[in-house]
């Protein structure tokens, strides 16, 4: 009994850990996942990251849809085996499910990156490693909220009651 309450407690503590690192977990909305899709603009061979894949929701649609190379990044544990599990019985080819903090990841070879994270951690941790690492011309999607300081090429929101969709481009 001891074992399943350490093990419960494990599980609970990386969970958050992850929310605590960037954002807690909140799945996008699977309405917005067409008008993600769009704005990506992703090209074949291209490289789709998403910085907080949670249960898999994104990737999974953005891998169907293209045949750009996917990955989702997760650090929450069960969350990460959960998206694994649904990249297993997806057959994607052109999709990883990686378990990782994305601020130990080395961005420099993606063209878009995805992320669903709180403005205080979009501006005090996310922008920074971004400005660092990707390339000129890389894409950065972030869904619902703004990066502060940064100026988007588009901001998606086709209707007071949609969520907003951020776009931004590295010069």
């Amino acid at each position: 009994m001891i074992f399943v309450f350490l093990i419960i407690i494990f599980l609970l503590i990386t969970i958050l850990v992850a929310g605590w690192s960037s954002a807690p977990f909140m799945p996008t909305r699977d309405e917005d996942l067409p008008r993600i899709l769009k704005l990506c603009n992703l090209k074949p061979g291209e490289k789709f990251v998403d910085l907080g894949c949670g249960n898999g929701k994104v990737v999974l649609y953005i891998a169907k849809n293209t045949k750009a190379k996917v990955v989702g990044l997760e650090m929450a544990l069960p969350i990460y085996v959960w998206a694994k599990i649904k990249q297993l019985f997806s057959g994607s080819k052109n999709l990883k499910v990686i378990y990782k903090n994305f601020f130990k990841f080395d961005l420099s070879d993606i063209d878009v990156a995805y992320i669903f994270g709180y403005p205080e951690t979009l501006k005090l941790k996310v922008a920074k490693k971004l400005q660092n690492e990707i390339k000129p011309g890389a894409r950065v999607i972030s869904y619902a909220f703004e990066i502060p300081g940064w100026d988007p090429v588009t901001i998606d929101k086709p209707a007071k009651h949609k969520i907003a969709i951020f776009v931004y481009e590295k010069k």
